[in-house]
C-alpha cells in the first residue's frame, strides 16, 4: 500500500490553516448562538440553553484529563461546586452596609465569618472561581499522583473525595446554609436582579464567550508538545518516565487546569439555575459528566460539547414528555456508547470516514529528523 507523505514544513502550514479555520468556526457558532438563539427561543428556553452551554465547559475539562491524559475523574463535582459557591457568596453579600445574608439570622450568627469577607470584592471572587478549584485539584492530584496511583484506583479516590466534600458542605449550616444552599436568583448584581431577563441575557452571552475561549485554550494545550506529552502519558506512562520526563507534575498541572475550568462552569451554571447546594456534588451528577464526554467522543474536544448538548436536550425533552422514560434512556445510551460506539459519535464518524478511503498524511523522513525542533529535543534527551 502506498503511503502519502508530507514534510515537516507542510505539516506546520496545514496545522496553522487548521487552527485559523477552527477559530473562524468557533466565532461563527458563537455568533449564531448569541444572535439567532435569543430571537428564536423564549426566555426560559434560552436560560436552559445557557445552563447546557455552561455544562459543556466542564465537559471540556473532563475531556482534557480523560480523553488526552487517561485520567478518569469521578469527582469533578467538587470543583464545579467550588466555583458556584464562590460566585453565590459574592451575590449574597450585595447588601446594604452592616447587613448579613438572611440565612445567618436563622442560626444566630451575628458576625460575618472570616471566609466570607474576601467575597465582597468582584475581582477577588473572579480569582477565587479560578484559583480555589485549581488549588484543590492540584493538591488532590499531587497526593494521588506522587504515589503513582492511576486507573480505576484514581477514579475511586476522586469519588471518595467527592463524598467527603458533599458531607462537609451538607453539615455547614452556619457557614454556607448547609443542605439549603445559597440562592442567587433573588440577589442583585450591579443593582439589577439576577433573575431578570437582561441580567440572564448577559450571563448567557458571557457563557458563550467563556465556552469559546476555553475551547481554544484546550485546543492550544493539546495541539503542541504539551498535548503530545499528555497523550504519551495516557498511552505509555512508563516509557515517558524513562524518556526523562516526570509525569507526576504534568498530571498535577493538567488536573489543576481542568479543576479551574470546572470552577468557571460551576459559577456560570449557578447564576443561570438560581441556586447552589451540596446536591451539585451528587455522585450521579459527576458520573453523568463523564457520560457526556463518552457520548460525544473522547480526545476530540468538540465531541465533549456535542455530547453534553445532545444528552441534556434529550433529558429535557423526555423529562417533559415522558418523565418515566428518561432514566431508562440514559442507561441505554451509556450501554450503546460502550458497546457500539466506544469512541463516541465523533470517533464513529472518523472511523466511517476512514472506511471510504480517507487517510491521514504521514511526516516523511529524513525531513523530520533534520528538523531543528527534533534535533533540540534529541540534545535535551542526550541523544547524538
Amino acid at each position: 500500500m502506498n503511503v502519502e507523505t508530507v514534510t515537516r514544513s507542510e505539516v506546520r502550514a496545514s496545522r496553522k490553516k487548521k487552527i485559523v479555520t477552527e477559530i473562524a468556526i468557533v466565532i461563527g457558532v458563537g455568533l449564531i448562538l448569541a444572535v439567532l438563539m435569543p430571537l428564536l427561543l423564549p426566555a426560559f428556553r434560552l436560560r436552559t440553553l445557557g445552563r447546557f452551554l455552561s455544562l459543556s465547559i466542564v465537559a471540556l475539562g473532563i475531556d482534557l484529563i480523560w480523553g488526552y491524559t487517561g485520567l478518569l475523574s469521578l469527582g469533578h463535582g467538587i470543583f464545579f461546586a467550588l466555583g458556584g459557591y464562590a460566585l453565590a457568596m459574592y451575590l449574597n453579600l450585595q447588601l446594604p452596609a452592616g447587613q448579613l445574608p438572611e440565612f445567618f439570622t436563622l442560626y444566630g450568627v451575628t458576625e460575618l465569618p472570616l471566609i466570607w469577607k474576601p467575597f465582597y470584592s468582584l475581582p477577588v471572587t473572579i480569582l477565587a472561581i479560578l484559583i480555589v478549584p485549581a488549588i484543590v485539584a492540584g493538591l488532590l492530584g499531587y497526593l494521588i499522583f506522587r504515589n503513582r496511583i492511576k486507573g480505576v484506583y484514581f477514579s475511586i479516590l476522586t469519588q471518595a473525595a467527592l463524598l467527603v466534600f458533599f458531607n462537609f458542605f451538607n453539615g455547614q449550616q452556619k457557614l454556607i446554609n448547609g443542605t439549603n444552599g445559597l440562592k442567587t436568583d433573588t440577589e442583585k448584581i450591579f443593582g439589577m436582579l439576577v433573575s431578570s431577563d437582561s441580567v440572564q441575557m448577559g450571563f448567557y452571552l458571557l457563557t458563550i464567550v467563556c465556552l469559546g475561549a476555553i475551547y481554544l485554550l484546550c485546543r492550544w494545550l493539546t495541539s503542541g508538545r504539551f498535548g503530545r506529552l499528555l497523550v504519551a502519558i495516557r498511552d505509555d506512562e512508563i516509557r515517558v518516565r524513562f524518556s526523562g520526563y516526570d509525569p507526576t507534575w504534568f498530571k498535577v498541572l493538567v488536573f489543576a487546569i481542568s479543576g479551574a475550568i470546572a470552577g468557571v462552569a460551576g459559577a456560570l451554571y449557578t447564576v443561570q439555575t438560581g441556586i447552589i447546594n451540596p446536591n451539585i456534588m451528587d455522585v450521579a451528577f459527576s458520573i453523568e459528566m463523564v457520560i457526556w464526554v463518552a457520548v460525544g467522543g473522547r480526545a476530540t474536544l468538540v465531541g465533549a460539547i456535542i455530547g453534553t448538548l445532545l444528552v441534556r436536550l434529550a433529558q429535557t425533552f423526555l423529562s417533559e414528555q415522558l418523565p418515566e422514560v428518561w432514566v431508562f434512556f440514559q442507561g441505554a445510551l451509556f450501554l450503546i456508547v460502550v458497546t457500539v460506539l466506544p469512541k463516541g459519535i465523533l470517533g464513529g464518524l472518523q472511523q466511517l470516514r476512514s472506511r471510504f478511503g480517507y487517510r491521514e498524511k504521514l511526516i516523511a523522513y529524513p525531513e523530520i529528523d533534520l528538523d531543528p525542533e527534533v534535533q533540540r529535543e534529541k540534545e535535551e534527551l542526550g541523544q547524538k
